[in-house]
């Protein structure tokens, strides 16, 4: 008999994978689909970082690791933000995991009671409500809307917070939006959580994909807050499935006893290969693709503002555009389909990122090269034409 938790009601599918799905089932068939919809860059990993992978793998000596990641790769992180950002951050802080989704799952884990809840801003990342669910916390969503760049604000924390509240959690650069929060604000947000006794979780998983406005961290200010990073988005090592969190030094021991059970240890082979990662060599090439997701963010957003969609702010970090379709179409859904069946171009509706006006919206990922928007620009205004 299958005896499926009950939590599992609560967890919905990831809708951009099923549309992700959707696109491979029609290039089997001989479609040429333009992809629009995941969150992955079309770079391929960067030389130096396979190189370093190679080298290791060529010793054999493929063993665990320790349960927190290699100590040098965990100092290699600290150095990183120090000579990046100015942040001391001690290299005993820093926890390596399996992607970002692990350092969310340990953050998560080591935090939350059954029925404890944390505040999260509606549109955002699906998972992270998700996996809130899976610990048996309670996600209560902030809706947050182009007034406040898509961020929450002190005052709607301080209007929701209840004695349940656990913390809050904050994107910057954001998923789907791509805005961030300066530094004033994340002190701001901070001192609201803290005032009440809570915890912030800080995700800068797109740290990095910066245009217009440097890159920062909550780190160069603050301690005793969670922060969660990747080498998938702007280090371009997404199949590595490697990430990070730095946690308050008093949770570490905590964490290092969920990494050991959960996880055993993070993948050696992509530990090794990241050590590379902030070699000067690998940083210039990192920054050349930085350059061109910006170029692509200019190429791309005016082509679709002439077809219609409408963005309530522009996007400053990330490679997402959150596009208002309610002058194109009724429903996001809807015009998603009709966007990869008839004009192979992939996005992703609005329902993945919450209940906040999911069905006026569309994620639009600007992960693929210029002539290849272009196209995508090209055919979406021949679907639009046809009503």
């Amino acid at each position: 008999m299958n005896k499926i938790a009950r939590r599992m009601a609560d967890i919905q599918p990831f809708h951009v994978m099923e549309i992700l799905k959707r696109a491979h089932q029609l290039e089997a068939a001989g479609r040429d689909i333009i992809h629009l919809e995941v969150g992955e860059p079309d770079f391929p990993t960067p030389p130096t970082i396979v190189e370093a992978a190679r080298d290791f793998l060529a010793g054999g000596h493929v063993h665990y690791t320790p349960a927190l990641g290699l100590t040098a790769l965990r100092e290699a992180i600290a150095r990183f933000y120090h000579d990046r950002f100015g942040a001391d951050i001690s290299p005993e802080r820093i926890i390596v995991t399996p992607g970002a989704s692990g350092a969310l799952m340990l953050a998560l884990a080591v935090t939350t009671d059954p029925g404890d809840e944390w505040l999260l801003p509606d549109p955002g990342y699906p998972s992270n409500r998700h996996l809130v669910r899976s610990f048996e916390g309670v996600a209560r969503a902030l809706p947050v809307d182009a007034s406040t760049r898509f961020q929450p604000t002190p005052a709607q924390l301080a209007d929701a917070w209840t004695a349940r509240t656990r913390g809050l959690m904050v994107a910057s650069p954001a998923n789907p939006t791509g805005t961030l929060l300066t530094q004033a604000e994340i002190i701001a947000l901070h001192e609201a959580v803290a005032a009440r006794g809570g915890i912030l979780i800080v995700d800068e998983i797109y740290q990095g994909l910066n245009y217009g406005v440097d890159a920062s961290t909550a780190l160069t200010s603050l301690e005793d807050v969670f922060v969660v990073n990747s080498f998938s988005k702007y280090f371009g090592m997404t199949g590595w499935r490697l990430g990070w969190v730095v946690a308050p030094q008093a949770y570490v021991r905590q964490i290092e006893k969920l990494a050991q059970h959960f996880f055993i240890s993070p993948s050696t082979p992509a530990q090794h290969a990241a050590l590379a990662a902030f070699t000067p060599a690998t940083l210039e090439i990192l920054e050349e693709r930085r350059h061109a997701f910006a170029a692509r963010r200019n190429t791309l957003l005016p082509a679709l503002r002439e077809l219609g969609f409408r963005f309530a702010t522009e996007p400053q970090g990330a490679f997402y555009l959150y596009a208002d379709i309610s002058d194109l179409a009724d429903n996001s859904e809807t015009l998603a389909r009709r966007l990869i069946e008839d004009a192979g171009v992939a996005t992703t509706p609005g329902i993945d990122f919450g209940d906040n006006a999911p069905d006026r919206h569309l994620r639009i990922a600007y992960t693929t090269g210029e002539a290849r928007l272009v196209e995508a620009a090209e055919r979406i205004a021949r679907v639009l034409r046809t009503g």
